[in-house]
Order: C-alpha cells, then structure tokens, then sequence
C-alpha cells in the first residue's frame, strides 16, 4: 500500500504579516496532484490542519476544497488533529465525511478504533491519536498523573490490544501529533511542555508497521518506520534551510510470522518554494553592497544588523536592495559582559521555566529550591491547561 504522509498545513497562517493563503492553496494543488500521478493508497494527514482554534473563512474555504478534491480522487484520506487545531470544531461532521472517505480522528476515545483499508495484501489499520493534551485526557486513559509520555503510552497500549485482536497478518500506521525525542525543533512550533517534559520516547510507538508523526516543522527521520513529514511551508525563518517535503511511503506485504513488521520504503516529495527564505547579517553598508547576496535579492529576508550604533532609516535602504525584506533585527556586536545586552538576547534559547528561576535567583541572590522548582513548574502547567481549555470551549 502507498501512503502520502503529510501534516502541519497551517491553514490561515502568515508569515511576518504575508498572507501564505496562495502558497497553502499552491500545495493543495500539489498534493492532489501527487495522489493521482504517484499512485497513492491512502493519504494521512498528522495534525495542524489550521494554524488556530478559530480560523478565518477564507482558511475554512480552502480546507473544505482540499476535501471535495480529494473526495473526487476517490482515495481514502486519514486525518487528526493537531494542538494548533479545535479538535471539537474540526471533528464536525465527521461522520458524514467518512462515508466520503475522509476519515477525521478527532477524539481521543477513539484512538483504538482503526480506520481498516485493504489492498491486494490484506488489511491495514490506520490508528489515529489526535493531539492528546494531558490535563484535559489523563481522565478518559485512566493515568495518575497528566504527563505526554503517560497518555500517549496508554493510548498506546489500546492501539495494540486491539490490533492484537485483529486477524494475523494485518498491518498497522499510526499517525500521531507529539515532540518525540531526537526531533529537531524550529521557532514556529507551539510549546507543549507539562511538568518540564515535553518529548516521548520514540519506542513508545513499538509494535506498528509505520508512524506518520506531526507537530515539528522540518521533515525528520527518527528511525525506519518512525517520521515527520514537516510542514509544506516554511512559517519561521529558523526554518530557511529546511527542505520541505511529503513522505511517499511504501508499505509491503505483512512479514511471516514471527518474522517482524511489514517491509517499509519512504522516499520525499518536495513541495512548492513559493519564495526562498534567507538571513543575512553584517552591518548595514557590508549588507548593501556584498555581492556574495546577490542570490537573496528576491528572497524573502530576515535580517540582522550588528552595527554598534542603530543606522538611520535602516528599513528602507535595505528594501531597495532587497525588495522582500521582512523581518529586521538589531544586535551590536558587544563584549559579553555589557550591560546594554538586550533582554532578548540574554533569554534566548531558554524555556519559560528557566527564565522564571533566573528571576527568582536575580531577586533573592539564590535559585528556587526542589520545591519551588516544582511550584513554578506547576504554574506554567496550569497556564497551558487554562488555554486549551479555553480553545476546546463550545
């Protein structure tokens, strides 16, 4: 059976203020292309279908196209959501979908319940876990305490009870929207950390032929049969040398008994560059007239400028210039002791939790102890939980 794995669309999303609504509707194009020329089975999509709880209309115009598209195709299509999506809004309907032949795996009860499809080789059973937030589903998957490894492994733990249940030889893909540990991340995903854990084990999902995971921006290889599809758009500069991509998966005949899992093959479909990214840095007259930056005059740029005294009308100089300039960063070089580092730079790269023991430490001239580490902890914890709870609202 072939697969197209792809996840993170972002419906809605922009890029410094630039509408990316053109580029999303270009790769829609470019997917439905893809399953008809590619000879797909089976298209899965892991998660972040829109970029927000609440998209626009225009965000819910193009995904109801992207349905009817690939509806006419005739190809079953598996989708979850992700922790940018309202899964209770993106679940509407899904019953009347499915009979269309998108199947949308919205709600965490039914993570063991397979959409089943078939090829020359028998079945396959596509398990999909939605996003599992733990506060809001240690409940339903009977955990002591909220934590990503512990729901993700109890619904785990369904998923193969009930594959082992099905008949010998059936195979098995899971899509799933989580930070699993090895995964490089990018500045355009939301932060998902509860208790100071924010990643999973990648042998969590042991005992499946295939893992289309979702959530991290860059396309990733975590073992054989464990992948990031990434998102089909660059949504962050830090994401400028991404290569961004589907996986075109292969997945063969169910191996002998007692032999292992089902062969598996992936090979990457690239997606449209609507424009490169690029970031530059140098002071400003090194930036105008470097000819090495000729290639990046149609890009779109983020640019750094160290010039230790803030230039006059930097903006402007550097759009005649570089015409797509969007993003513009100041950072003098400065000796590593000065006090005039900003506060940006001195915080960055640090989580909210460390940003917060460091105020503790500044305030009282020693950190947090175990027990306050845990309060703060805690806090943020409950922050994340009020907002999901607040998006997943009626």
């Amino acid at each position: 059976m072939r697969l197209l794995h792809t996840s993170d669309w972002h419906l809605g999303r922009a890029l410094h203020r630039v509408s990316m609504l053109d580029a999303q509707a270009e790769f829609i194009g470019h997917l439905v292309a893809t399953v008809r020329e590619r000879g797909v089975d089976a298209v899965v999509v892991s998660g972040d279908v829109y970029d927000r709880a609440v998209p626009p209309l225009a965000a819910v115009e193009l995904f109801d196209d992207a349905l009817h598209r690939l509806a006419d195709l005739g190809v079953p299509t598996v989708m979850i959501s992700g922790n940018h999506d309202s899964a209770r809004r993106l679940g509407v309907g899904a019953g009347l979908i499915g009979r269309a032949g998108i199947h949308l795996r919205t709600d965490p009860a039914g993570c063991a319940d397979p959409v089943v499809l078939a090829d020359a080789h028998g079945d396959v059973a596509f398990y999909g876990l939605p996003y599992l937030e733990p506060a809001l589903v240690k409940d339903e998957f009977g955990v002591a305490r909220a934590g990503h490894e512990a729901v993700l492994g109890a619904a785990m733990d369904r998923v193969r009870a009930d594959l082992a249940a099905r008949p010998e030889g059936t195979r098995s893909v899971v899509l799933a929207h989580a930070f699993v540990t090895g995964g490089q991340v990018s500045d355009s995903e939301r932060d998902i950390t509860v208790g100071g854990v924010a990643s999973v084990p990648a042998a969590l999902f042991d005992g499946v032929d295939y893992v289309a995971l979702g959530h991290l921006h860059g396309s990733q290889t975590l073992t054989d049969r464990v992948r990031y599809s990434g998102s089909p758009l660059a949504y962050s500069f830090s994401e400028a040398d991404h290569r961004k991509s589907m996986w075109l998966v292969d997945l063969g005949p169910a191996a002998a008994a007692g032999t292992g899992r089902a062969p598996v093959t992936a090979e990457r479909v690239d997606c449209p560059v609507p424009r490169p990214l690029a970031r530059i840095r140098g002071e400003l007259a090194e930036l105008l007239a470097d000819p090495a930056l000729a290639r990046h005059e149609e890009a779109w740029i983020e640019a750094t400028l160290t010039d230790p005294v803030r230039p006059d009308e930097p903006m402007a100089r550097l759009t005649e210039r570089f015409p797509h300039t969007l993003s513009l960063v100041f950072d003098p070089a400065r000796a590593p002791g000065d006090p005039d580092v900003s506060y940006a730079r001195r915080v960055r790269g640090r989580t909210d939790q460390q940003i917060a023991e460091d105020f503790v430490t500044h305030v009282r001239g020693a950190g947090p102890d175990a027990r306050e580490q845990d309060v703060l902890r805690a806090a943020f914890d409950a922050v994340r939980a009020d907002d999901a709870l607040r998006e997943v609202a009626p």
